[in-house]
């Protein structure tokens, strides 16, 4: 079985990966789906909308911007697993926001279209062998692994979870 120390990315995806539980990265994945639906389930509506001050992301921003950056690794972590050899751009999370439209969204269509996701992550990551995890690959100049990938799935989350009761519900 793999663990952390086998993950390989560079120093703007260790904070991530840090903040990922230490079990196996499957584990790690659904340890952290299981946090983010009892976040989903415990927040009050009218936090949805909200944001701590001028300039920051409401909560339903985050979990579009949880969304969206996840669907990012997993293509490049299914990239990689390939062994496709192009070379993937960076995204812009900030422009990502502004043109994510969550104002005209519902929250419930936010949640189900989170827990989709989540479910297809942890089936692929389930489907991968040793070979397949520790394929590595470059996207927006950086190499990263598809282990690393996955830590940087659970991790990413786990740092919104984090900022969110810290900065929102308190």
């Amino acid at each position: 079985m793999l663990s952390k120390k086998e993950a390989i990315a560079s120093e703007n995806f260790q904070r991530y990966i840090q903040k990922a539980d230490d079990s196996d990265v499957l584990k790690s994945i659904r340890h952290n789906s299981k946090a983010i639906r009892k976040l989903l389930k415990s927040l009050p509506r009218k936090k949805r909308k909200f944001a701590y001050d001028n300039g920051k992301w409401t909560i339903a921003e985050i979990l579009q911007h949880i969304i969206d950056a996840e669907r990012v690794f997993v293509y490049r972590a299914l990239t990689f697993a390939r062994k496709d050899s192009s070379l993937l751009p960076s995204f812009d999370e900030n422009s990502w926001a502004v043109h994510a439209n969550f104002l005209e969204r519902k929250w419930k269509d936010q949640v189900e279209e989170f827990e989709a996701l989540r479910a297809s992550t942890e089936s692929f990551f389930a489907s991968l062998g040793e070979g397949e995890l520790l394929a590595t690959g470059t996207a927006g100049g950086i190499q990263i692994n598809v282990l690393a990938l996955g830590y940087v799935v659970a991790g990413h989350a786990t740092h919104h979870i984090d900022i969110i009761n810290e900065r929102y519900l308190n």
